[in-house]
This record gives C-alpha cells, sequence and structure tokens, in this order.
C-alpha cells in the first residue's frame, strides 16, 4: 500500500472525530463528499420536544445482545424518515425510557434518559444493566408527548446456569425491492430467546418509486431511493425505508437480535478494503465508513462495537448459560480479496494459498481461544457466506464459490483444525447469504464422503431476496449430487428456528410462498435433528 493510501485510511478511520473536515486535501474532500460529519456529539443545541409535532418513532423499538443482567434497547426519532434529515432539525431531542416488568409498565424495573443527537441520525440507545437473568421485559421510548411502541426483550441465562433448552431464530438477507418481509411477521409470533440476522440487512441497489417488485400503486417513494447508495446520507435513508416496514418493525419488537453484516450493508462482494469494481481502496474506505456508521446508528448494537471510521469491531461472543456459546464472526473486513475473481470457478493455487484468510488473523486467534476456554455444551458460529464445500456439478470440472469459505480452504482448515484442538464436540454454523436453505454435515474431509462428521451447517434462506424462490432451485440435482454432505435444499423464503437441548438440536426450516404478494401462510417444509456427541443432520 503506497504511503498516500495509508494516509487517506489514517484519514478515514479518524472519521467521526472533532476537527475532521477542517483539514486540507483529498481525504477532507472524499469525507466531505460521502456526507460523514466531523463534529462531536456534544456540539447540537436542543430541541423543546414539545416542538415534536410528529409521531418520532415510525420506525419502531430494537433490542440486542442480551447478557445475563443487561439489555440493550434502541430506536431512532424518524418524524418522516424517507426525507433527509427525517424531518428534524439539527438539534439534539431528549429521550426517556422505560423498563417494565409487564406489558402495561405497572411494575417498572428500570427508567432513564437519553440523547438524540443529529450527528448519530437521532438514533438512541441505552445499556441497562443489574438486571435478573433469563427473565422477559418489556420496554418503550417517550420523546414530548409521543410515546413509541411496547417492545418486549430478554436477558440471557445465567453463565453458569445449568439451562436445558434454548430456542432461537436465524435470518438473513432482506431486499425491499423484492417483495415483501412477510417471513418476519410469523417470525414475530416465535417464542424466542433471539434472532440472529446473518447479513444482507439492506442492500445498496437502487429501489424504484414503486417499490420494485412491491408493485405499490397507493404510493410513490422519493426518488432518492433511486439510486445505488454511497454517501451517508444515502445509507440513512435506505435504513429509514427498510425499517419503516411493519413486518420488520414486529419482528424487532418481539425479540433482541443479534446482528452481523456480509457485503450489501457496504456494497457487493466486496472484500476486506477491496471494492467489487475499479475504485481506489482509499476512496473505498471513505464510502465503507460511511455504510458502518449507518449501520451502528440503525442496529441495537452495544458502545464497543460503535465505528471509528472504515474500522468497526462486529466480531463478539455471547453466552447463554452452560447450554450454548456463540461466536459472532465478521468475514467481510478483514478478509482476503477473492481468488480469480468473486464467482464460481475452478480452484486453484491462488484459491488454495495458505497465507489467505477469511478472518484476518486477530479474529481467527480470538474464535480459536474461545473454544479452548469455553465450557459450553453446543458452540455455535453465527457468521455470513457458505462454510461447507460446495460443488457446482458432480463431475471432475467442478466450480467453487470464491466469494464463500471454498475460496479461503486454508482457513477453513485452519478453523476446523482450531476446533478439533479444542475438544468441541457439538459445533455448528450458522449461515446466510446464498437465498436458500441448506441443511449440511461438516466432514473432516470432504473429499471423502466417508470421512468423519465433526459438526453441522444451518443455511438460512433470504426473507425475501430472490423473490418467490422454488422448493427445487434449478440445480438442485447437481449440488444435492454433488456434495452428499448436503442433507437438505430448499429455495423458498423464510427462516430457521432451532432448538438447542442437552440431548439434541433440531433445525425447523420455515418457509412462505410467496414474497411478491404480501400475507402468505407460514409452513415448516422440513425438521432435522443433530445429536449430542453425535454430529450430523438426521430427519426429524
Amino acid at each position: 500500500m503506497t504511503q498516500h493510501s495509508l494516509e487517506l485510511r489514517e484519514a478515514a478511520r479518524r472519521i467521526g472525530r472533532r476537527g475532521f473536515l477542517t483539514g486540507t486535501g483529498a481525504a477532507a474532500a472524499l469525507a466531505f463528499a460521502v456526507g460523514i460529519p466531523g463534529a462531536g456529539a456534544a456540539q447540537a443545541a436542543e430541541l423543546d420536544g414539545a416542538q415534536l409535532t410528529e409521531d418520532p418513532f415510525t420506525l419502531g423499538v430494537a433490542s440486542g445482545d442480551p447478557l445475563p443482567d443487561s439489555v440493550l434497547i434502541w430506536t431512532r426519532l424518524a418524524p418522516r424518515p424517507f426525507e433527509p434529515g427525517s424531518g428534524l432539525p439539527r438539534e439534539r431531542v431528549a429521550v426517556r425510557w422505560e423498563l417494565a416488568h409487564d406489558e402495561r409498565f405497572t411494575r417498572i424495573a428500570r427508567r432513564g434518559n437519553a440523547w438524540a443527537h443529529p450527528e448519530f441520525d437521532h438514533s438512541v440507545r441505552a445499556e441497562i444493566e443489574g438486571l435478573e437473568a433469563d427473565r422477559v421485559y418489556f420496554y418503550r421510548f417517550r420523546a414530548g408527548e409521543w410515546i413509541s411502541p411496547v417492545g418486549r426483550t430478554r436477558t440471557a441465562p445465567g453463565r453458569g446456569v445449568a439451562n436445558s433448552e434454548l430456542r432461537i431464530g436465524a435470518v438473513s438477507c432482506q431486499a425491499y425491492h423484492d417483495g415483501y418481509f412477510t417471513a418476519y411477521r410469523h417470525l414475530a409470533d416465535e417464542d424466542l430467546a433471539a434472532v440472529f440476522h446473518l447479513g444482507d440487512y439492506l442492500y445498496e441497489y437502487a429501489v424504484n418509486a414503486t417499490g420494485g417488485a412491491r408493485a405499490y400503486t397507493d404510493r410513490r417513494l422519493p426518488s432518492h431511493f433511486n439510486r445505488e447508495t454511497i454517501t451517508l446520507e444515502d445509507y440513512r435513508l435506505r435504513y429509514g425505508l427498510y425499517k419503516s416496514d411493519p413486518d420488520l418493525i414486529a419482528a424487532h419488537a418481539a425479540h433482541p437480535f443479534v446482528v452481523t453484516w456480509d457485503d450489501h450493508e457496504t456494497e457487493n462482494n466486496y472484500a476486506g478494503d477491496t471494492p467489487e469494481n475499479g475504485v481506489p481502496p482509499e476512496e473505498f474506505l471513505l464510502r465503507r465508513a460511511a455504510a458502518y456508521r449507518a449501520y451502528w446508528e440503525n442496529q441495537p448494537l452495544r458502545m464497543p462495537q460503535r465505528p471509528e471510521g472504515p474500522d468497526m469491531r462486529l466480531y463478539r461472543r455471547l453466552h447463554f448459560g452452560r447450554l450454548a456459546q456463540f461466536d459472532i464472526l465478521d468475514t467481510r473486513q478483514y478478509r482476503s480479496d477473492q481468488a480469480y475473481g468473486d464467482g464460481w470457478q475452478v480452484p486453484g493455487p491462488e484459491s488454495e494459498d495458505p497465507a489467505r484468510t477469511m478472518t484476518g488473523a486477530e479474529q481467527e486467534a480470538w474464535l480459536l481461544d474461545g473454544w479452548r476456554r469455553s465450557h459450553a455444551l453446543w458452540n455455535v458460529v453465527p457468521q455470513q457466506v457458505v462454510f461447507a464445500q460446495r460443488r457446482n456439478v458432480p463431475t471432475p470440472d467442478f466450480k467453487l464459490s470464491m466469494d464463500a469459505w471454498d475460496g479461503y480452504p486454508a482457513s477453513r482448515e485452519r478453523v476446523l483444525a482450531g476446533a478439533a484442538a479444542a475438544g468441541v464436540e457439538n459445533l455448528m454454523v450458522l449461515t446466510g447469504d446464498v437465498h436458500v436453505s441448506y441443511g449440511l454435515d461438516l466432514k473432516e474431509n470432504f473429499d471423502d464422503p466417508a470421512s468423519r462428521t465433526i459438526g453441522t451447517e444451518i443455511v438460512a434462506t433470504s426473507i425475501n431476496s430472490g423473490k418467490d424462490g422454488s422448493d427445487r432451485p434449478p440445480n438442485y440435482n447437481n449440488l444435492t449430487s454433488a456434495n452428499p454432505h448436503m442433507k437438505y435444499y430448499n429455495g423458498r423464503r423464510g427462516y430457521v428456528t432451532i432448538t438447542l437441548g442437552t440431548e439434541a438440536a433440531r433445525a425447523d426450516f420455515r418457509t412462505v410462498a410467496k414474497v411478491t404478494t404480501p400475507g402468505a401462510a407460514v409452513t415448516t417444509a422440513a425438521s432435522f435433528v443433530t445429536e449430542v456427541g453425535d454430529p450430523g443432520l438426521k430427519p426429524a
């Protein structure tokens, strides 16, 4: 990397610090172009809540990253979320929050105050501590005379507690322009301890005036949605569009979310500081800084995840009693550039280079160290792209996806070797990205179907990306015959619920028939179990 590139990366890393935009040169010009403010959050004047004449809680509420004694609650003030600035002046707003034992708020557990700062697009988060473990709580916010919808959240079981069951959801990939978020409405009705979002919470692609496949006839979306997201304002507006969806609002209000990103929250198939197309890396870092900042502003994430310019520590670890440890990965920010391009290619020396990494060395060491210290029965890894080998045809001239772990086989081997060395017996990987459901056995040697099974992978289909889909996609026969460790494949939209127990884990693949029209029913397309001490998927 040139000295010029290093200087621009350092300038991008300092985005958001006071005084950054007073600098000169290319970095300051690029930062201005992507619209990232440099002022500190204490600069804004205060807006009297009495001046809020429209409902500011149009994007609902959310909670995330539950701990045994703490919850994180979130909202964003946006009276007019489809407009730049969301209908608010650049003034901070006082917000009150309440946490209660009951939905009617007759038994208040905690209450407090927070600020909605314009520098963070009037988003609000409160980390509430000193709570009881494994307990349901209800929460809400007030701004002026307005009261938010009520959210329901839940703390995690105590780390040393011998809990016997944990039920979670796994979701991924929601493209507003591909249809409705119907699956979220059904997810809101499930009884879950948490929902894991595995990436592609939004897409950077243009959304036309009729909402793409939603084909609106009763409304028109503003023209500024009909372009790719580049600037901070673009990303903020896109979150306003997505988070205004009533089904997504319902899911967030019903369950705490644990989120991680994939590529489309920034740009398709980017790798580290390498963009999809020929934009200079130092310029792409400024786009990445805008995307990461908007992501943090709009997700129920705690303060350690707050980004610094184009850098954001998203990988983290959660414990749910002695039953489960969750190691949430980031396979975008630190990866090597894709070999041979980012599509399906014949593997070769470039993709098989031992130096290539999916996670970066620091995150890889963190993961393996966490496994060595784990006392959980289930070690679960929520992450983005398909982990198991996936040949596209059952012939010697097969290709592999260079954007998935198949494009980084040495990195995958180090992870699996680390799991074996740590004595991890019940390994489960949760994956998104591919807009289909898979159930996969993780093999000691994917080239030998008779080799030992060392874990399972559950791939959650998209909420709606790819439109309606089908039960048997066109490549169904090729993929299932080329990959005998693939125990399930379905191309409908929906989500997965996973029940972790002391003797087995069960995965229920829940699908809807249509997303291009609203209101489709949900069904369980298939169910599988994997037993404690005996990895491998079997029909339930």
